[in-house]
């Protein structure tokens, strides 16, 4: 790590140390430090083995300050940090920043998802963060599809439901669900009433033509058409007597502007591709996102607009549409993307979409696959998803997201209701000699009131590989005994759990060898094949168990002869 990297780290390290020193009025907890540096600094990552010691010393020189000096130095250092946390509303903790200008009751927010494919896992920040705002401030939601482009980002038919049922999934109910495709007409009046107001004049200029304009800062010829010109032409462009390509309409702005990409910038252009809505399949002249979800953030009375901070330009583009109307532009957050681990899949819906296209994937709720349908199918809850989401908060920095929070989060909601069970992979057989008919592993070990599982071993069973001890050692069968590894075979010992305590005898999970049950095993690195305890037939698909040693799985389906689940985490 070179001394420049170091600075940095050590200025973040301080940050986020006497945050969490001034947050919770005590000592800072390197490891508490450690996770959000990272996740917001990824460019740290690779050096990960270096960092702890870097963290470690600052720390504790920010440990060494008294609560006021911790304070003073957060003020110094990061005063919106420590605004952020005197706005918390009567000391709670949260993980989201007060919504600037937010009044109880007051709020309106709103998701604009683009229906051109079913949520990968990044789509799930929106609802998380908007719903939690919705929430907190006793708000108004509105799912709003923007589906005005049906030939780039073309709309799947089967995504607006797929979405819905998302959102609902992650915890949320919008208040409104509107499609932008059934507004035409809205836009279109405002596009004239814009005309009329001297905001906006058509263009049939050659895109590299006007291009070539607007990087010198120079007007397009068309720019000063008369209004009735250019409503005729807007007319006609409506009625889709022109071709892609051949018109557009343009906003007025500053053609001198310092930002070339604000330079007159286009509201609506001809698409000869038809939507797949058949009721809005007629419409050949289509506003851009710009426009559209301009209008209608202020038809809709949204207050408060959660976007990307790769789309300010789009906010300063609206404010010139604002601007024209006399209106007030919302309170605006940008966020940084969210980036997430463990996947070999690019979190994108077209790659997604390509490889369900290609069969590579079995379809959007693959277990590979990096999507709100996958983590749905595989078990993981809703509101675990929603609560390691809302825990990045609304920096402006990329920041990253480890599946571990998701799978902590799930595991806190399911451990206690779940109950365990035995799944063999690649299996060595043994057999047993003497001991019990049965095995009597608890249902969960922390509630014995759930009873036993009753497993017949039959004379022999099977246990994986890694498992088998060295001829003339034991191991304890979980739930049966202790066995010694004999001439090839399992010797019963008896039942005194104390050589486990004391001798260090490890424990195994196991099945019959006989009577079991063939289990295929869905994962994210592709499908495991083994053999489970006989009752696992008898669970109902969407059940939750926990395959002991192995992890959490949701029953999926009972086939004739095997059980297929899907593994949610450790």
């Amino acid at each position: 790590m070179d001394d420049d990297l170091r600075e940095r780290v050590e200025h973040e390290a301080e940050r986020h140390a006497l945050l969490n020193a001034v947050k919770h009025g005590e000592e800072a907890d390197v490891g508490a430090v450690i996770g959000p540096l990272m996740g917001e600094n990824p460019e740290f990552q690779e050096h990960g083995d270096e960092v702890p010691g870097v963290v470690a010393p600052v720390v504790s020189r920010v440990n060494e300050l008294d609560e006021e000096g911790r304070q003073k130095r957060l003020e110094a250092l990061a005063p919106d940090l420590l605004a952020d946390l005197e706005a918390d509303d009567e000391g709670d903790d949260h993980p989201l920043p007060d919504l600037p200008n937010a009044e109880e009751g007051a709020v309106r927010m709103r998701l604009a998802p683009n229906p051109n494919g079913p949520w990968h896992l990044g789509s799930a920040r929106m609802p998380a963060v908007i719903g939690t705002y919705k929430d907190r401030y006793d708000g108004w939601m509105l799912c709003r599809f923007d589906d005005t482009d049906p030939e780039t980002k073309r709309p799947d038919l089967a995504a607006y439901d797929a979405i819905l049922d998302a959102i609902d999934y992650l915890g949320f109910e919008p208040d409104e669900v509107a499609r932008a495709s059934d507004r035409m007409e809205t836009y279109y009046e405002h596009a004239r009433e814009l005309i009329d107001l001297g905001g906006a004049y058509t263009c049939s200029c050659p895109a590299a033509e006007f291009s070539e304009l607007k990087n010198s800062g120079e007007a397009c010829p068309h720019r000063e058409k008369a209004p009735e010109t250019t409503r005729e032409e807007f007319d006609a462009m409506v009625a889709g007597e022109y071709d892609a390509g051949e018109m557009v309409l343009r906003v007025c702005t500053n053609i001198e502007h310092k930002n070339p990409a604000l330079r007159d910038w286009v509201a609506f252009r001809m698409i000869d591709t038809p939507h797949p809505r058949e009721a809005a399949s007629e419409h050949r002249c289509w506003p851009l996102l710009d426009f559209q979800s301009g209008i209608d953030d202020h038809l809709f009375g949204v207050t408060h607009i959660i976007r990307g901070i790769d789309l300010q330009d789009s906010a300063k583009r609206q404010r010139f549409l604002y601007d024209y109307f006399g209106w007030e532009y919302p309170d605006v957050t940008h966020w940084g993307h969210v980036q997430i681990d463990a996947y070999d899949v690019k979190m994108s819906t077209s790659t997604i979409k390509g490889l369900v296209e290609a069969g590579d994937l079995d379809g959007w709720d693959d277990p590979r696959a990096p999507t709100v349908a996958s983590l749905r199918r595989r078990g993981i809850r809703g509101d675990a998803i929603t609560e390691a989401m809302v825990s990045l908060g609304t920096s402006t920095s990329n920041v990253d997201l480890a599946m571990s929070a998701i799978y902590a989060a799930n595991r806190e909601r399911i451990d206690e209701e779940t109950d365990r069970a035995f799944l063999v992979r690649d299996g060595v057989e043994k057999t047993v000699v003497g001991g019990p008919e049965t095995g009597e592993p608890p249902v969960h070990p922390n509630h014995e009131d759930r009873g036993v599982r009753e497993i017949p071993v039959e004379g022999a069973v099977l246990i994986e590989p890694d498992d088998v001890p060295a001829n003339g050692e034991r191991v304890w069968l979980k739930g049966y005994g202790c066995v010694r590894h004999t001439r090839d075979a399992f010797e019963f010992v008896g039942t005194d759990i104390d050589v486990v305590r004391e001798e260090d005898v490890p424990v195994v999970h196991w099945v019959p060898a006989d009577d079991n049950r063939t289990v295929l095993l869905r994962t994210m690195e592709g499908d495991v094949e083994g053999r489970a305890e006989p009752g696992i037939a008898s669970r109902d698909p969407d059940e939750m168990v926990q395959f002991e040693r192995i992890g959490f799985a949701r029953i999926d389906a009972q086939n004739e002869g095997e059980t297929v689940a899907y593994y949610a985490h450790s």
